[in-house]
């Protein structure tokens, strides 16, 4: 390994508060993407170096409501705020009548403010789904070790999972970095994949891959029938509960294991569920039920309990909020120009569907029967402006990756004020 890392890491070993998280998280997590990212800002590999909102560390990221006045006063979504709302509804007249969202300005030193457009419409939430699924994981490890959190961490990265059938298929790629060899490869999950719970989870959240988010869940059903005696599970034992079980009790597992989190949380069936898992070879094991619905409001509620730190115990919440920021390439609504200097918490999601007897060359994001396009980001400036929006549409027949892209910078120029 490289004299400069090993210094590195004998600086984070020895100092009383572990600086190692996110881009520098390599030891502390194990995700060896993190190392990658690590080795190009330091110019010991080549490649494209982060943005200036992607570059912080541990002690850098807080959750904002965790333990004051604003977390207390949002036990309940605030009223809305009228002139703050007028200002963003005039953003929307001419656009395509199914964007709904839901915004809170929570800035430092300022008053909140609060305003939603049809923030009660369903959608599916296609990959946004994965918030789910990581909240079921946090709250299934606790299962596991109900008196450790940092016994939960080593369990992440230290449980190692093969990807089986669970993982196909999945067009998304994944990032693997030879450590050894200190190359970083791009490829979709095969079947004899094999990685840290920690890694898939990154995975997951990352790169959005479909595969990774079956595992994930996979992980959690496991976690929440075996208990204290999940970190001692094998492979086989692992198949064999799946061959053993009836589908139709595998299907209520898997639904109450990410599901019964959410509404501890306070968010009702209706404003967000998950009832299918994200690939067909997961599919095929476990069943669908009661199906997948997403609303901005739910989502909303969801980034609150984040930051509040009720997302299981603060621990897991600010775990989670690491593992959603964006240290790789932004994409829709996180991708805006006006957000570069920003640190930005996110999950986008989308899902389409075409009939070409109606539109020959419907395709890809441009589905012509469905295509939502989904996003949720908490953005950070570094003048305090903190602020939580989940945006949510199924425009038919456009990509509209561009135009939320645009609502981004215009959105955060009225937050900004």
């Amino acid at each position: 390994m490289n004299i400069k890392i090993i210094i590195l890491i004998i600086s984070i070993i020895s100092s009383e508060c572990v600086r190692a998280y996110p881009i520098d998280g390599y030891l502390l997590t194990g995700i060896r993407r993190l190392m990658y990212l690590q080795l190009v800002e330091s110019d010991e590999l080549k490649g494209k170096k982060s943005i200036t909102g992607a570059l912080k560390s541990i002690s850098d990221i807080k959750l904002h409501l965790n333990n004051n006045s604003k977390g207390d006063s949002l036990i309940h979504l605030p009223n809305i705020d009228a002139a703050f709302q007028k200002e963003l509804n005039a953003l929307f007249p001419h656009m395509d009548e199914s964007y709904s969202w839901s915004l809170l300005d929570i800035s430092i030193g300022k008053p909140i403010r609060y305003a939603e457009r049809k923030s009660f419409h369903q959608f599916q939430p296609g990959s946004v789904g994965k918030l789910a699924v990581i909240t079921g994981l946090f709250s299934a490890l606790k299962e596991v070790y109900p008196h450790c959190f940092e016994a939960r961490r080593h369990l992440l990265k230290t449980k190692h999972v093969r990807a089986g059938r669970w993982a196909i298929y999945d067009e998304h790629t994944i990032p693997i970095f030879d450590t050894a060899a200190q190359k970083i490869i791009k490829r979709q999950v095969k079947e004899s994949d094999i990685f840290s719970l920690y890694e898939w989870t990154d995975h997951m959240m990352s790169v959005s891959n479909n595969g990774a988010a079956s595992i994930v869940w996979r992980e959690v059903i496991l976690m929440n029938v075996f208990g204290a005696d999940y970190p001692e599970l094998t492979d086989e034992q692992a198949n064999m509960y799946f061959k053993e079980t009836s589908r139709s009790d595998l299907a209520e597992l898997a639904r109450t294991s990410v599901n019964d989190p959410l509404r501890l949380l306070g968010i009702a069936e209706e404003e967000w569920r998950l009832g299918s898992f994200f690939t067909r070879g997961a599919t095929r094991i476990v069943p669908r039920k009661g199906g997948s619905i997403g609303t901005p409001k739910g989502l909303m509620k969801w980034m609150i309990a984040l930051e509040r730190g009720q997302i299981t115990d603060f621990e897991s919440s600010m775990e989670i909020k690491r593992l959603m920021y964006m240290t790789g390439r932004r994409i829709r609504y996180a991708s805006s120009k006006s957000l570069i200097d920003a640190a930005v918490y996110f999950k986008s999601g989308s899902l389409y569907k075409c009939d070409r007897s109606l539109t020959p060359n419907c395709g890809k994001y441009r589905g012509n029967v469905n295509n939502y396009m989904n996003s949720i980001s908490i953005i950070e400036h570094p003048n305090g402006t903190t602020y939580m929006i989940a945006l949510m549409s199924n425009v038919l027949n456009k990509n509209s990756a561009s135009d939320h892209h645009a609502l981004a910078g215009k959105i955060d120029r009225i937050v900004k004020g």
